[in-house]
């Protein structure tokens, strides 16, 4: 089966009857895919063009599915890879989570499941990098006081297994501090499992946390593991913790307490070593005293509290973090060689960067994508300041020693941007409710936030 230039998936089987099946269900699906028969063939075809993910069977003649994620990670670390079997067992599945697995599905598979995992990993694709790190602090750059103290809260907290709330602005860099805990703790050798609680509905979070037993609702045809059971000998990172219901915390604060818990639809009690690390950029306290969250859940979470401080009090890192970026998204943009020049850094560094670190790395991934030569200067900044409406995306910072003019484009500019982060934290991030404060449709206030990086 020949694949076309909107492959996106690569799918490993060597049932052609299933193949074809996989192929039908991802192409109506508008997901473009490419079949093979053999983990040998797999790797043939990844070097001879680029996928956003693997869907690959566990049990094939040859290299099995299992050989096969070893290799495609060593040869595309990036690359997230979902293991499918009809014999599939909780042992099975967790070794395949620490192996680097980024999920796991049972045959006979529910259309809307494998979707929506694959959904998943497509999402997770379009932002990974081109490596990992290799050591744990290797991404969480930045010499300012703020960052060594950071750092080194992390070293101490990673020792133990107490929990970690991490908390900080959206787009501080939370998933990179639960990563570099993980990675400089004694359970570095277990699997790192990820669940970002805001992207579920609660059903769907609930199937997702805890497992399943067969038979426990429609389309449960066989029985599945939950993230929980899966990250045992390891850690979980629960993302945007403060997002979910008070009655999911009820039903998470147990298996904090006493790390126990039943799939959906069993009656075994399962036992689990897993080491909890939360973030969330909501105002718990605030939260709490609306009665939105449970104030035992919060102290349960809260045993090592992990500021991350907002961009705009590490100006002096700004430097450091634009250079790495600009390195980064020229290797992946096929821009090699492309480098920022002093003048180039010292006006990105007068910005004040209310989206934090992914709002800059953004920013410079356009600056790499969208100039015109290899030596990016003060003028290709300044044109896609001005590309984006009038100056700045997010407000120049005043020098202390008074610093330049500022236009009445950028002051506008600067005044629509602090009103959109106002109103998203008097609305605790509810977008709707924002847009209601700000007099806009929740159309309009996408749109500005998109224009601000802000999302």
């Amino acid at each position: 089966m020949t694949a076309n230039e909107a492959t996106r998936v690569l799918v490993v089987d060597d049932d052609p009857a299933l193949g074809v099946v996989l192929d039908a269900l991802l192409t109506q699906a508008g997901i473009g895919t490419r079949v093979v028969r053999s983990g040998e063939e797999a790797l043939r075809a990844i070097e001879e063009r680029h996928f956003d993910a693997i869907l690959s069977d566990v049990k094939m003649p040859g290299m099995d599915g299992m050989e096969l994620l070893t290799r495609l990670l060593q040869r595309r670390p990036e690359m997230p890879v979902i293991l499918l079997t009809a014999h599939g067992t909780v042992p099975l599945a967790v070794e395949a989570m620490k192996r680097g697995a980024s999920d796991f599905l049972l045959k006979p598979f529910d259309r809307e499941e494998i979707l929506f995992v694959i959904g998943k990993a497509l999402v997770a694709a379009e932002g990974a990098a081109a490596a990992p790190p290799a050591q744990p602090f290797d991404e969480m750059l930045g010499d300012s006081t703020a960052m060594r103290e950071v750092r080194a809260l992390i070293e101490r907290a990673a020792r133990g297994t107490a929990t970690i709330l991490v908390r900080g602005e959206s787009g501080t860099g939370k998933e990179l501090v639960a990563r570099a805990i993980h990675e400089a703790s004694p359970r570095r050798e277990g699997p790192l499992v990820k669940i970002h609680c805001a992207a579920l509905p609660e059903t769907l979070l609930e199937s997702e946390l805890f497992g399943y037993e067969k038979g426990a609702f429609t389309g449960a045809a066989n029985s599945k593991p939950g993230r929980i059971e899966l990250a045992d000998g390891g850690t979980l990172f629960l993302d945007e913790i403060g997002d979910i219901s008070p009655a999911m915390q009820v039903k998470l604060l147990r298996v904090l307490q006493q790390r126990e818990f039943e799939r959906l639809g069993g009656r075994q009690t399962l036992r689990v070593d897993v080491r909890f690390v939360a973030a969330t950029h909501r105002p718990l306290e605030e939260m709490m005293a609306r009665g939105e969250f449970r104030e035992d859940f919060f102290y349960r979470l809260n045993v090592i509290p992990l500021w991350l401080p907002p961009l705009r009090a590490r100006g002096e890192d700004v430097a450091q973090l634009s250079r790495r970026f600009c390195a980064t998204h020229a290797r992946v943009n096929g821009r090699e060689g492309a480098v920022l020049d002093e003048d180039a850094v010292v006006l990105l560094a007068r910005q004040s960067w209310p989206g934090n670190v992914r709002q800059l790395e953004n920013f410079i991934e356009r600056l790499v994508v969208l100039a015109d030569h290899p030596q990016i200067g003060s003028a290709d900044v300044q044109a896609e300041l001005e590309r984006q409406g009038g100056g700045t995306p997010v407000g120049a910072r005043v020098a202390e020693d008074g610093g330049g003019p500022v236009t009445l484009g950028e002051r506008r500019r600067q005044s629509e941007a602090e009103a959109l982060v106002t109103a998203l934290k008097q609305a605790g991030d509810n977008r709707t409710l924002a847009a209601r404060l700000l007099g806009i449709s929740r159309r309009t206030l996408y749109t500005k936030l998109e224009e601000h990086g802000l999302i």
